[in-house]
């Protein structure tokens, strides 16, 4: 028997509203992906709650996730690591900020180093 995806209403028990209609947000249009040299993006490092390890954080992405996840893609094969990418920001594994933020700017972004 096949799980059915249970229905959240975060929030939201009872409405008496005639017309009232749940609006589900995550449920956003995908928004048009800005130029390259239109992004700006942050480079920083980030360890909290990951167990002391070190990651490098890409934060500031607009556009489709599908142009972020070929983002992250480019960046983790550069690198030789792994990763991952949702809600416009980039996730690689270890202390590439330095490589990272040279790899943006060869690309054409405006890159931005935290920290």
């Amino acid at each position: 028997m096949a799980k059915q995806k249970k229905q959240r209403y975060d929030g939201v028990v009872y409405s008496t509203a005639d017309d009232f209609d749940y609006q589900n947000p995550e449920e956003t249009p995908d928004v048009e992906t800005q130029p390259n040299e239109k992004q700006r993006l942050r480079v920083l490092l980030d360890k909290k709650a990951r167990k002391g390890k070190i990651v490098t954080l890409v934060e500031g992405f607009v556009g489709k996730e599908e142009d972020l996840e070929n983002l992250a893609k480019t960046l983790k094969q550069k690198c030789g690591v792994g990763g991952s990418a949702k809600d416009g920001e980039i996730l690689i594994q270890g202390d590439f900020k330095g490589k990272i933020f040279d790899i943006l700017i060869q690309m054409g972004y405006k890159a931005k180093s935290i920290g």
